[in-house]
């Protein structure tokens, strides 16, 4: 049989994978029958087990030498144990049936009198050792805690961390051990002591101020590694045993975390270990690195965070690009701890974005968005627009979203705002997403005196640019909403700006869009449409013809949408006299600060977001839950007010004029009847209704159409809230709350099926009280809508109402969550009762 050595040469000497394939079956199989036919040579054990280790290195099964490594287990000599020990790391796990053999030899070894063998012992269970294992063979490594022998202890120390991984349960056998290596001279075994303890506290957190007592001596241990001379035997680069003083800070962090004692006892010498350590080596950097986390970690002083994030400002200036990487992903969370220490760092952070290293760009991108604030947003975003002309494609959409979200938080006007966006738009509108094109739109939309700005902007841009498809989508909705105010413009904000624009040059410009390779399906969805709008702004009627021209050719195009809204548009143009009606202006979007594309606003918007939510909050105390996600929120009623114009859509394909609380009045026949009589609708009686706080409705005269825009396309309060000209149920008053001289009643009316309309009624029977508030909340599956109280102070006898309109499923009962305060005097506490109610009508709701 030949040797390991001759083994190891035959396989190297194959030329193809199919000779070296060849050679490992043709050298197993020998194997196989050296086991069987040759029980009894052990030096023909020992070296068929060394080549079985060879084999494993190069992914072969050896499963069938388990059994040969354990009967190396029990020679005497120390190369059989030593070979058969290894072995039974390798190739045996704690998944193995066969490891039950090992328990046996294992604890026959713990107890041997060779440090060599215990230590080989100890190895291998650190490494195989299972849960019947560790209970079986965990006094025996409690013992080996406390030897006199330095090297058995620290492998002890190992083991029983692997015995405490297995079985949790079992760590309090090794605490008070614990606590004693931490005492320990010999930098071995504290070193592997801490490593045991920062285990243990990990696996339960309950047991770290056990020790907290250990504090001042490892405090003393790491000032003398710090003040010590040369010791070679623990140098390393000209630092005294980095390893050990890693250790012993790190430990810190954990004892130190929410424990304002410990962290005043470790601050004096962390300051001392980051102001002394040298970082010009890995190693000092490494030692500074871990100081760092742990300052960031425990409750240290102010002043020793900023020299913490200076010491990652100075990492920002090493060669190495680990050591820079690893300086930004810490400073970028740092950025919430210390802020104003971060942005002192921040040229160097903005160096990084030309770093050639791609995830050195990416950490930097991340960090200087983190960056960003009211103070230097002009700055940081002007650099950033910079990098983004630049960078590459993978990071552009992100980039484009950050810089967006940047601008919408902390914009110093909207002129900026609008000017930063279009920027975007124009570098890297390929690379936008739809919500933030939905947002500059929006922002256009509320800032009339910027849309002619805009207006002017977007097409000189698209005069000079087509292929940004973001860029053509905004230029096109702008451009067919406020053409007019492009073409009247007498003044321009810039000198850049396209002067003297004629109608020609509008229909021009769309037209070649439409024609180039970059008018796609949305472009085109987008330019049909600013040109049908354009049609009642432009006064030129060759160019109204040519509009007209454009829009016919797209009536056979091969997309449905397109081609459907193609023949609207030219069935619209046979209507002159509504046209402009259909096609005026969009009311601006109403603006809810919890329903931002692009996150919280800035400073004062986040003040005011946060009142709200802090009132939220309250309702959902006054369920009785816990704070959760907006979507699983109950819905909670607050005041608001409704726009004009809202709901065009609405009003246009509704077959009757809608609800109204005014009494009807005979009128000209106008474009608003115009309109319904396009789309079917009747001009036969309407009847409508107006509600009592207590009777039934009554039936109104019969109503005509009006023509005015207000009756055609706003929508009041009362509409809002389902309280005008509906016909109702019926009033059922309810007592909801007599108390303090307060009483409180409702009023619940049936609005139809799943909807009802109530209205909360106050009287007040003593003496004059003041900020009388009503909060209201109801289950998850309602919602809940609220106008504001009539009045908030009453004096005696007097009375305030609410009205609330309730929406549900059909059928299902009403249940309201009230809270009620007011107070008496002023200066007065304030007096706040709750109270539940549920006593509303079971057919209240029904179908």
């Amino acid at each position: 049989m030949s040797s390991l050595k001759t083994f190891i040469k035959s396989v190297r000497a194959t030329k193809t994978a199919s000779d070296e394939r060849a050679v490992i079956q043709k050298e197993s199989a020998a194997i196989r029958t050296s086991f069987r036919e040759r029980p009894g040579d052990q030096y023909a054990r020992r070296n068929n087990v060394a080549k079985l280790l060879y084999l494993f290195t190069l992914g072969v099964p050896t499963h069938y030498g388990q059994i040969e490594c354990v009967k190396l287990l029990a020679s005497p000599k120390f190369t059989d144990k030593r070979l058969g020990y290894l072995g039974t790391m390798l190739l045996l796990d704690e998944a193995q049936e066969v490891i039950t053999l090992v328990t046996n030899s294992l604890q026959n070894d713990l107890q041997h009198s060779n440090q060599f063998i215990v230590g080989l012992a100890l190895s291998t269970l650190g490494n195989i050792a299972g849960q019947e294992m560790s209970r079986d063979l965990c006094s025996d490594v409690g013992k080996l805690l406390g030897s006199t022998n330095s090297y058995i202890r620290k492998k002890a120390a190992l083991c029983a961390m692997r015995i405490i991984r297995k079985v949790p349960e079992l760590q309090e056998n090794f605490l008070e051990q614990a606590k004693v290596l931490l005492s320990d001279r010999h930098h071995g075994v504290l070193l592997c002591g801490l490593t045991l303890a920062s285990d243990m506290c990990a696996e339960d957190p309950e047991i770290i101020p056990d020790f907290v007592p250990q504090v001042p001596a490892l405090v003393k241990v790491l000032k003398s590694l710090l003040t010590s001379g040369y010791a070679p035997e623990h140098d390393v680069s000209g630092i005294a045993d980095p390893f050990l003083q890693i250790k012993i800070i790190r430990f810190f962090s954990i004892l130190g975390k929410d424990n304002p004692d410990v962290s005043e006892q470790v601050n004096d010498i962390l300051t001392q270990v980051a102001s002394s350590t040298e970082a010009t080596k890995n190693v000092g950097n490494a030692v500074l690195y871990q100081t760092v986390l742990t300052v960031l970690e425990i409750e240290a002083d102010s002043g020793l965070r900023v020299l913490g994030v200076n010491i990652l400002g100075k990492f920002l200036s090493n060669k190495d690009n680990n050591i820079r990487y690893v300086a930004l992903n810490t400073l970028s969370k740092v950025i919430d701890i210390e802020p104003n220490a971060v942005q002192r760092h921040r040229s160097t952070i903005l160096e990084c974005l030309r770093d050639p290293d791609i995830s050195i760009r990416r950490r930097a991108l991340d960090l200087s968005f983190a960056l960003i604030n009211e103070s230097n947003v002009r700055v940081l975003v002007r650099e950033l627009l910079t990098f983004l002309e630049m960078a590459n494609p993978e990071f552009k959409l992100n980039m484009t979203t950050q810089i967006c979200i940047a601008a919408d938080r902390f914009a110093p006007n909207k002129r900026w705002h609008v000017d930063t966006v279009l920027r975007v738009l124009k570098l890297a509108g390929n690379f936008v997403r739809e919500e933030i094109l939905s947002s500059f739109i929006r922002l256009v939309a509320t800032s009339p005196e910027l849309q002619a700005y805009a207006t002017q902007r977007l097409y000189a841009a698209l005069q000079q640019d087509i292929t940004q498809e973001s860029m053509t989508l905004a230029g096109a909705w702008t451009i067919g909403e406020y053409g007019d105010a492009l073409l009247s413009a007498q003044s321009y904000e810039d000198e850049d700006l396209v002067k003297d624009v004629k109608p020609a040059d509008i229909v021009n410009l769309f037209e070649s869009i439409l024609g180039s390779t970059y008018g796609t399906l949305a472009v085109s969805e987008y330019i049909i449409n600013a040109l049908v709008k354009l049609s009642t702004r432009l006064t030129s009627p060759a160019e109204i013809s040519r509009i007209k021209a454009i829009i016919q050719k797209h009536v056979s195009n091969n997309h449905v949408e397109l081609q459907q809204r193609a023949v609207e548009y030219g069935n619209l143009f046979e209507h002159p006299s509504i046209i402009k009606g259909v096609l005026e202006r969009m009311p601006p979007p109403e603006i809810k600060e919890e329903n931002r594309v692009l996150g919280p606003g800035a400073a004062a918007k986040q003040t005011r977001t946060r009142k709200k939510r802090t009132e939220a909050e309250n309702l959902l105390d006054l369920l009785g839950e816990e704070s959760a996600s907006p979507s699983s929120q109950p819905s909670i009623g607050a005041p608001r007010q409704t726009m004009a114009s809202a709901d065009l859509l609405q009003d246009l394909f509704s077959s009757d004029s809608g609800p109204s609380s005014e009494p009807a009045q005979a009128q000209k026949r106008s474009a608003a009847a115009d309109i319904l009589d396009l789309f079917g609708s009747d001009n036969g009686p309407n009847p409508a209704a107006s509600v009592s706080s207590k009777s039934a409705a009554v039936p109104a005269t019969n109503q005509s159409r009006t023509s005015t825009t207000q009756d055609l396309f706003s929508s009041g309060t009362d509409d809002l809230l389902g309280i005008g000209g509906k016909k109702a149920s019926p009033a059922v008053e309810i007592e909801a709350f007599d108390k303090h001289d307060v009483k409180l009643t409702f009023e619940a009316i049936r609005e139809g099926s799943g909807s009802a309309r109530l209205v909360a009624r106050f009287v007040n029977r003593g003496e004059t009280l003041a900020d009388l508030n009503l909060q209201a909340a109801v289950p998850k599956s309602m919602k809940l809508q609220m106008q504001p109280l009539s009045t908030t102070n009453l004096t005696t006898s007097a009375s305030a109402t609410q009205v609330m309109k309730v929406t549900c499923s059909p059928g299902a009962p009403i249940k309201l969550r009230l809270r009620i305060s007011f107070t008496r005097a002023a200066g007065a506490d304030q007096i706040t009762e709750q109270v539940d109610l549920a006593k509303f009508p079971a057919d209240l709701t029904a179908a």
